[in-house]
């Protein structure tokens, strides 16, 4: 019997754009696009979290359109409350899979905090790139077995 395993001499690379964008078109507090780094910390959780999955993540300062690749936009996301009165932040992200160019697959994903334990202690960006965080662990995942319009986390 053979038995096919990934390890990482077989794993996929998929290339994608660090740090990942806001979307032109996203509704996004200009304070968040400012203070927050929640694309580079997406790209961070993404590329430490898709080895567990059977992928390894390239890296580029752009998007490309060749080999395979994802390109992400985070589309959305909103920091309402505060440390005392109790936060309640969300981010949601478009992805588009290629192969050479061509659409393999949709996915959206989207997920909701409310600081979590000793959310009290943390700030709006810590929680919002704990959300990103997150939600790079369901893309990751996602990217083991990609379905077309994929709804992924808090939906």
């Amino acid at each position: 019997m053979l038995l096919c395993l990934a390890t990482p001499a077989m794993a996929d690379t998929i290339h994608v754009q660090d740090p990942i964008p806001f979307s032109e078109s996203a509704y996004i507090a200009d304070n968040i696009k400012a203070e927050c780094r929640m694309g580079a910390q997406l790209a961070t959780s993404l590329g430490s979290n898709a080895p567990k999955f059977g992928n390894t993540i390239a890296f580029d300062a752009e998007a490309v359109s060749t080999g395979r690749a994802l390109k992400l936009e985070l589309v959305e996301a909103q920091s309402a409350g505060n440390a005392f009165s109790g936060h309640f932040k969300s981010a949601t992200v478009r992805g588009v899979l290629t192969q050479d160019g061509q659409k393999v697959a949709t996915v959206t994903a989207r997920r909701v905090s409310r600081g979590g334990a000793f959310g009290g202690f943390k700030g709006s960006c810590d929680v919002l790139e704990r959300v990103v965080t997150a939600i790079g662990n369901d893309l990751a995942e996602w990217l083991a077995k990609p379905t077309d319009e994929a709804k992924l986390g808090d939906f």
